[in-house]
């Protein structure tokens, strides 16, 4: 099924940043010229993006977005494809932009750039409420772990998680061996283990602002012990074009010393994870 794009005009109330671009490359070349911004982030993703009961796309990111977007003083288009698509990256023209909690990883950092970080949240392993036995990320071992398929938790099951972030901590690896389930959806991974522990799977790796987020809306889940590592989330783009990343990077540093981004976290976190 193709995914229709959502749509979001914005006021161009801001002078046109894109007009003082002398050399724009073909991503800065294309937004100029189409005054509109091609943005790519995650469907069900609470509560960074999710569909609201109004069926548009809501949350952290996509607030985020238009932030970004009125900025630049351009219009808006949204869209969900799969994250495997996402973090592949040669996007072929198809996005300008993904503000879609993006954690920087030495394979991402060959397909794509990170001209900024906007946020960071730790990684925690999630159990079903029922699971008494799990405690740590030591109590993994031969266990089924469900992950978002092509995610840095896949990765990090696999031991294979480098940080591609300056000043990143690099994650440690308490486990042996894991059986990896990766997931297309994230919601169907948490559905899954909503039918009890060991059903279909064991435990989930997800962001914890997510998990609390879940776990709030009536999840029987638990966050198991401390984090497993620190996610410095990039906004990121198509990998070569040096003007587009500048002025998004530029952008970016803009909603941070004007506070947009914290007022942002403040909505939909309740506390600033943008420092």
């Amino acid at each position: 099924m193709i995914k229709k794009p959502f749509v979001l005009a914005l006021a161009a109330a801001l002078p046109l940043l894109l007009a003082s671009q002398a050399q724009a490359g073909a991503t800065l070349q294309r937004v100029q010229q189409s005054k509109e911004l091609r943005g790519v982030l995650l469907e069900s993703y609470p509560p960074y993006s999710f569909i609201n009961n109004k069926n548009q796309l809501d949350g952290f990111d996509v607030d985020v977005f238009k932030a970004v977007a009125a900025k630049l003083g351009v219009k808006l288009r949204l869209d969900t494809p799969s994250w495997e698509v996402i973090a592949a990256g040669r996007w072929r023209n198809r996005w300008d932009l993904c503000i879609c909690s993006m954690t920087p990883n030495k394979e991402r950092a060959q397909v794509l750039d990170f001209p900024a970080q906007y946020y960071s949240a730790p990684a925690v392993l999630v159990a079903h409420a029922a699971d008494s036995k799990t405690r740590s990320a030591a109590d993994i071992n031969s266990r089924k772990v469900a992950v978002q398929q092509g995610s840095s938790y896949e990765t990090y099951l696999n031991k294979k998680l480098v940080i591609e972030a300056p000043g990143a901590v690099q994650p440690s690896y308490p486990f042996a061996k894991v059986t990896i389930a990766p997931y297309d959806s994230e919601d169907t991974a948490f559905q899954d283990l909503s039918l009890g522990a060991g059903k279909r799977v064991e435990l989930v790796i997800s962001n914890l602002v997510t998990a609390r987020e879940r776990i709030a809306r009536g999840g029987k889940f638990r966050i198991v012990g401390q984090p497993l590592y620190q996610e410095p989330n990039w906004v990121a783009v198509d990998k070569g074009d040096k003007e587009w990343n500048a002025l998004v990077k530029k952008t970016i540093a803009g909603l941070h010393q004007d506070g947009t981004l914290s007022r942002i976290s403040k909505k939909w976190i309740g506390s600033d994870i943008t420092r």
